[in-house]
This record gives structure tokens, C-alpha cells and sequence, in this order.
């Protein structure tokens, strides 16, 4: 297909500076919802110890559908930055409109599983009735909110497989503000608005995801994308390029959900060992979301730049380009983690838990933060090989290295019976063999074979 004229040229350098004007306009977008979390967990911690575990699982199970949105998100993403790669704006348009439709089939996919499947899935994992029961009517409403989370996140593959990521941060900076906000207001009833108490959270939530994905089409609109990327001249649902979305994201999503569902397992075993335990956990999975973004950011534009580099036809430049961003990632992670090692307790502070809940959460932060930094290189080369387009390895790989994870953690756990402390260093099992695998394919060279 010919290529616009009218629009720039859409490929990429693999100059360090290329990489970070795409990663750190991603990682502020990241790091904007991840203390919208930890803001909001504070807000629920105020109503004790039994809501704050409530929302670890909650949580947890709603990430089951955010990460089969990002997924499809990732998907989308690498067959964007490979027509950017191959310059060819026309086709953006065309993936973009499918991705919305496939959005659309997976959000009222979301709802029916929680509806008809979420009672019987909590009711039978959960040992505690008052946890089951605001965890059960705290999803109900909660997963409404997808319909707007998975269209954002098809918005926000366009920005970051066209080189526009710098937009993202407006997107999530509203989204965030809005949810802090109604928080304050519904889950205490301040402001004249009802005291919903926990399912405060999840209406507040919901009407930020809402908030978010108007501020992203606004600027769709405004900076004419559009036009540049015939967004809009291929509404119709088309099968063959959905199936072409549905074939490279499909992999991803059930790689996502395995991930997922092994976390889900790990939060379930913990959760049978009290209550403490639980509500500890829920505030180490804060510091994965905080002391993790740059590790996302980097993956995502590991993802996008491998998949426009090959688009340009520049194979041989594939593993200097991931080596690069694995090496910045690794840097920009390892900084975090000693910050929130070197100042423990004012991060647990914001809990507002007992002396006690820190000084039994501390050593886990330390292997919890050790897992972070091998996250931040074994993500970097895994999404590189998402950008490679060979998706089906990444669910090879992805099972594997669950395989591994859920042996550890049902060992340690259920047999064993071992501290908190050992239970995340599951991490470091995860995470290690996650790299090895993807680093062996990658140096193998299979992946030049492919074609999209």
C-alpha cells in the first residue's frame, strides 16, 4: 500500500534517547493510576484491616480482566509499531477500528463471567464469609468499569505503536485525580455524596475509567489522528484483520490470565493464613505497581520499538536494541528499590496500620524489591519477544515459567508452611526463568522467520 505523504515518517532509532522519549512519557502515564492504588487502598485501610485484605482479592480478580485487556493491548500494540515501521499510516487505522470491536466482544465476555462464574469462584476459595461477601458485591459493580478500561487501552496502543506516548500521561492524569477524589468523597460520604463505604471505591473507579478514556479521545480529535491514521474510514467489523488482532493477541491474553490466575492462587493461599498476612501482601503488590513502572514502561516500548525495527527491515539491530532498554530498565528500577528500602517505614506509614504490620512487612519488602529488579530486564526481553510477533512463544514460555511459580508457592505454602518472606521470593522463580527463556529464544534467531 502506498504511504501518505501527508503524514511523518513513523520509524524509529534505537538511540538510547529514542528509548527514553518513549519509555519515561510511558512510565509518568504508569506511575499517575499506581499511587491512584496505593491512594486508594489508604482510603479503604481507614475502614480496617478485613477491607484492606478484601481489596488485595478484589483486586487481584479485576486484574484478571485488566491484564486480558492489556493482552489484547500489547497485540494491538506490536502490529502498529510494525506498520509505523513499515510506514504504511492507512493500515493503523484499520488495526485500530478492528481493535476497538475485539474490545467490545471481551468486555461483555468480563461481565457475564462475573456475574454467572464470580460467586461460585470466591465462594469457593475464600474461607472468610465477611471477605466473600464485600468482596462478591464490590465486583459487581467494580467490573462495569471495563467497557471504558479495555477501549482506554486500545487508545493508549495507538499513541504508544504510533510514537505518541507523550500523550498518555494526560489520559491517566485525569483518570487518577477523578478516582481520588470520589473516594474521599464516596466511601466516607464527604461533599454531600453518600457514604458507600467499600463499594465507594469501585463506583469512584469506575467513573474515573470513564473520565480517562474521554480525555484520550479528546485528544485523538484534537491532534487530528484521525485524519493522519484513517481512523475512521473503516468502521465496519472486518474478520479477516480481527482475526489477524485476534491471532497475535489471543496468546497474550491467555499468557496474561495464566499470570493472573497463578496470582490469584498465591493471594488464596495467603489469605488461609490469616488476615494479617493478606492485608501485608495487598501493600507488596503497591510496591510491584510503584517500584515497577519503569520495568512496564520499558517493556512497552521494548514491544513497540522491536516490532518497528523489524517493520524497517533491520533484524541484525534487534539485540542491541533490547540489551539498551534492558540496561536503562534495570537502572531506573534499581534506584526505586533502594528508596523504598532506605525508607521503609514511611512508605508503610501511609497504611496506617500498627508498629506490629510494619515491622512484620519490612523483610518482605526487601525480597519483594529484589523481585522488581529481576522483573525489570526479564519483562524488557519477554515483550521484545511479543515485538517479534511470535506470540505463541510467549504463551510457551509463560506456561513454563507458571509451572514453575505455582510448584514454588504450593510448597512453600501448603506444605512447607514457610514465612511470608519465602512466599515472595516466588518472584525471583518467576522472573529468572521468564528471562532465560526469552533471552534463549531471542539468541536463537527463529524469530526472523516470521512475517505479518
Amino acid at each position: 500500500m502506498a504511504t501518505n505523504s501527508t503524514s511523518p515518517d513513523l520509524r524509529l532509532q534505537t538511540s538510547n534517547r529514542q528509548i527514553l522519549r518513549i519509555a519515561l512519557p510511558i512510565s509518568m502515564a504508569l506511575l499517575v493510576p499506581q499511587i491512584n492504588f496505593v491512594i486508594n487502598n489508604v482510603f479503604v485501610s481507614g475502614l480496617g484491616e478485613t477491607e484492606l485484605g478484601t481489596a488485595g482479592i478484589t483486586g487481584v480478580f479485576y486484574l484478571v480482566f485488566a491484564l486480558a485487556g492489556n493482552g489484547l493491548n500489547s497485540g494491538l500494540q506490536g502490529l502498529l509499531a510494525r506498520r509505523a515501521g513499515e510506514n504504511r499510516p492507512d493500515e493503523i487505522g484499520r488495526l485500530f477500528i478492528q481493535g476497538l470491536w475485539i474490545a467490545g466482544f471481551f468486555s461483555a465476555a468480563s461481565i457475564l463471567i462475573t456475574y454467572l462464574a464470580g460467586p461460585w469462584i470466591l465462594y469457593n476459595s475464600i474461607h472468610s464469609e465477611e471477605v466473600y461477601r464485600d468482596a462478591i458485591g464490590f465486583l459487581k459493580i467494580r467490573v462495569w468499569g471495563v467497557p471504558f478500561l479495555y477501549f482506554f487501552q486500545m487508545c493508549n496502543a495507538l499513541l504508544v505503536g504510533t510514537n505518541n506516548s507523550r500523550y498518555m500521561k494526560l489520559g491517566f492524569g485525569v483518570q487518577a485525580a477523578v478516582n481520588v477524589v470520589l473516594d474521599y468523597c464516596l466511601i466516607y460520604g464527604h461533599w454531600g455524596l453518600p457514604a458507600l463505604g467499600f463499594n465507594g471505591a469501585a463506583v469512584a473507579s469506575i467513573l474515573a475509567e470513564i473520565s480517562g478514556l474521554l480525555v484520550v479521545l479528546l485528544i485523538i480529535f484534537y491532534k487530528k489522528f484521525g485524519q493522519q491514521f484513517s481512523l475512521f474510514r473503516h468502521l465496519r467489523f472486518n474478520a479477516s484483520t480481527s482475526g489477524l488482532i485476534f491471532r497475535q493477541s489471543s496468546p497474550l491474553v491467555a499468557q496474561y490470565l495464566l499470570s493472573i490466575m497463578a496470582w490469584v492462587m498465591f493471594y488464596i493461599f495467603i489469605e488461609h493464613k490469616g488476615k494479617r498476612p493478606l492485608a501485608i501482601s495487598n501493600a507488596m503488590r503497591n510496591i510491584f505497581g510503584i517500584f515497577g513502572i519503569f520495568a512496564w514502561a520499558f517493556a512497552s516500548t521494548s514491544n513497540a520499538m522491536v516490532s518497528n525495527i523489524i517493520g524497517q527491515g533491520k533484524k541484525e539491530e534487534v539485540l542491541q536494541l533490547i540489551r539498551k532498554i534492558a540496561r536503562l530498565s534495570f537502572c531506573f528500577t534499581v534506584v526505586l528499590c533502594v528508596l523504598v528500602n532506605l525508607f521503609p517505614d514511611l512508605f508503610l506509614s501511609l497504611y496506617g496500620r500498627d508498629q506490629s504490620f510494619t515491622t512484620e512487612a519490612i523483610p518482605v519488602i526487601g525480597m519483594v524489591s529484589v523481585g522488581v529488579v529481576f522483573m525489570s530486564v526479564a519483562t524488557v526481553w519477554l515483550n521484545a519477544v511479543t515485538g517479534t510477533a511470535n506470540t505463541r512463544v510467549n504463551l510457551m514460555i509463560e506456561v513454563i515459567c507458571i509451572l514453575l511459580y505455582v510448584g514454588y508457592i504450593y510448597f512453600v505454602l501448603k506444605v512447607w508452611n514457610l514465612s511470608l518472606v519465602w512466599a515472595w521470593a516466588s518472584e525471583l522463580v518467576y522472573w529468572s526463568s521468564l528471562l532465560l527463556l526469552s533471552f534463549l529464544y531471542l539468541r536463537s534467531g527463529h524469530w526472523k522467520k516470521k512475517n505479518i
